[in-house]
Order: C-alpha cells, then structure tokens, then sequence
C-alpha cells in the first residue's frame, strides 16, 4: 500500500506529488486517512520560506489544519482523550503537534514546547514514516499528540479548522482573560478573528469590536457576534482609536486580541487598550520577519498585559468541538471555508489562498 503527498522543496513553488510506503504503526500511535486540510496563514508563510527552522533544501511535507479517519490503531492506542474507545473508521480531530513532556517549557505546563515540532517540519518526507504534514492522503499521529472524536453532527468541512484556529483562538481567549461586560476588540477578521468574535461573546463580553480590511468579512464578523464593525480601509487608525474610545466611555478596550499578523496592528492595538488592559498576541508568528514600534514606556506606566501565545493545552480540542455541537445553528460556521478543492489540485488552492482572496481554501480527500 502506498499514499501520496505534497512535498515543498523550495519557497514559492509548486508542490510535487510523491507517493511513499505507508508505515508500520507503532503500539501507541494511529495512522490516519486525511478527509480534509486546510490552508492557514501559516502555511502561506512556510510555503513563502519564512516559517520557522526551515532549513533550505530539505524536501518535507507541510500543513496542519486537519481532520480525518482512524485508518490503523497502535495496539495500544485505544481511547481518545476522554476515554471514548477508537475503533477503524472512526472520525477523529487531533493537535498537530507533540510536547516533548521533558524540556522546562513541558514542565512549566506550558504547551509552547521548542519541540514540539520535531516529527514535522525539521524531518525530511524520505524518512519513514514519511506522512508528517497534512497534505497528503494520510498522517501519521504520534503518542502525546491529544486525538478526540469527531461528534456525529458536526460535518468533516466545519471539523477542518478545529485543530489549529478554532483551539488557537479558544485558547488564547481563555489565557488572556474574557471577564463579564468586557470590552474586547478583535484585529483582524478571518478564521481565527472570526472564531474569537463569536468565543469572546460567549465567554461575557458585553461588547466586541471587529478590526478588518475587507466588507464582507465585516459583515460576516456581525453574524458571528459583533456589536461593532471598523473598515481599516475606510477609517483612519486615529480616527478608529476615537472609535473605541467614545464607545468605552473614554477609557480604551478591555482586551485587544490580535489575529492579522501584522507590525502595524501590533502598534495600533497597544493604542486601544485602556489603563490595565490586556492583549493578546497570536497572528506574528515568524519571528525576525517584522518589527513595530511598541512604546514599552506607555505599556509599563499603563499598567499594561501583553501575551503571547503558540500552540495550545489537550483540554482546548474537546471544548471546542463541544462548542461547535452546542452553537452550531446559532453562528455561520460553515462559511469560514470559503473554498473547496480537490487535493490533486493542491496547487491551485495555494495560488487562491496566495491571493488573498479567501476566507480559508480546503482540499478534500
């Protein structure tokens, strides 16, 4: 038996279809037949060569939004991560990556873990078991990665982006804090931003504010909770800034969560925020690529929060297809993916998502 992926050789071109062996599943590990992948922003960034530790001229398999099927079972990988029993054939969403649980990150509780990555991008797709990425016909699921399954009413498309910007947006929400009659304002409106809208509104927030370029992801922003809706093309930054301000009694939001991957939405939601606040980092995630000038004088007499956050914690994926199941007839989920292709045609979908016109392209398998 074999199975094909798309192997990326060097930044900006084409991906090469490559059929390889399927391996020999390990006592603890699960190969999975893939039903559907995604394409996130992240992976544009690795695709452009500016992802992290992609050593040049090593043929690997990108991609980690995903969902898929259980195709063979480790002897002893029997129970997903509630202890439901997993059986061939079973739906299952899983995290993309794996904690080396040794490290002082592992040991702080902290799911950032520096290795975490080490059975993906770092290897090259000649060694076994060759299927690391998610684009390709199969994945090959390691012991420590957290695996659930798929509720029975919940579709393979709305399953596809729960396992990096539904749990991404989940959990940084949760770390940086929603409190009751919050005033959150939301850069950025694609997946993540999008998620996090409707998240913030069913964690308290009395009032969410969306940030975003283009009218009809703003619009699509209010279907998903938004109070308030920012044209950055049509506003002014400082004339936004005023925005918030009238609207929070000349105090500043609450929370300013961060979903654009930009310096300039950096600078301008530390802008925001009132004395106290809060905010939350997610969409920079090359580090070098960009620099901002960030006013840590202001941030410091202000009193304050800046986070971080990479990765999440294994409780986030069974929360958030809970929440899918609970508010799925109450929030247009399904419209997050705005494009559906084969996978064979993997590279046309990286030409779309590349231009920038797409709320998120998906490859069915």
């Amino acid at each position: 038996m074999k199975g094909k992926v798309a192997v990326f050789s060097a930044p900006c071109t084409k991906l090469e279809i490559r059929e390889y062996p399927l391996p020999e599943v390990g006592p603890e590990d699960i190969l999975v037949k893939v039903r559907r992948t995604n394409i996130c922003g992240s992976d544009l960034h690795m695709w452009r060569g500016h992802g992290p530790r992609l050593a040049p001229g090593l043929a690997r398999v990108l991609g980690h939004e995903m969902m898929g099927e259980v195709y063979r079972l480790g002897k002893h990988g029997q129970q997903d991560c509630l202890g439901q029993p997993l059986r061939e054939g079973d739906r299952i969403s899983y995290s993309y990556f794996v904690p080396c649980g040794a490290c002082t990150v592992c040991l702080q509780g902290s799911p950032a873990c520096p290795n975490r990555y080490r059975y993906w991008l770092g290897q090259s797709v000649e060694e076994s078991p060759h299927f690391r990425g998610a684009y390709g016909e199969y994945y090959y699921l390691h012991k420590g990665q957290t695996v659930c399954q798929v509720p029975a009413e919940l579709s393979d498309a709305l399953v596809s982006s729960v396992n990096c910007a539904l749990c991404e947006a989940l959990y940084g929400l949760d770390q940086i804090g929603i409190q009751l009659g919050d005033t959150v304002v939301i850069q950025g409106a694609g997946g993540l931003g999008l998620y996090a809208t409707a998240l913030a509104k069913e964690m308290g927030a009395g009032l969410v504010i969306v940030l975003g370029r283009r009218p009809d992801r703003l619009a699509l922003a209010q279907a998903f909770g938004a109070d308030l809706m920012l044209s950055c093309q049509e506003m002014p930054a400082d004339e936004r800034r005023q925005y918030v301000f009238d609207h929070t009694r000349g105090q500043g939001a609450d929370v300013v969560a961060e979903f654009v991957g930009s310096p300039q939405a950096v600078e301008e939601g530390a802008q925001l925020l009132r004395p106290g606040g809060r905010y939350l980092w997610v969409g920079n995630v090359t580090p070098g690529l960009f620099h901002a000038d960030l006013d840590p004088g202001m941030v410091v007499r202000m009193a304050q929060t800046i986070k971080g956050v990479i990765a999440y914690a294994p409780w986030v994926l069974p929360r958030a297809l809970d929440f899918l199941v609970r508010r799925r007839h109450v929030y247009p989920f399904e419209r997050i993916i705005s494009h559906t292709l084969p996978f064979p045609e993997i590279n046309a979908a990286f030409a779309c998502a590349s231009a920038g016109q797409a709320l998120r392209v998906s490859l069915t398998l």
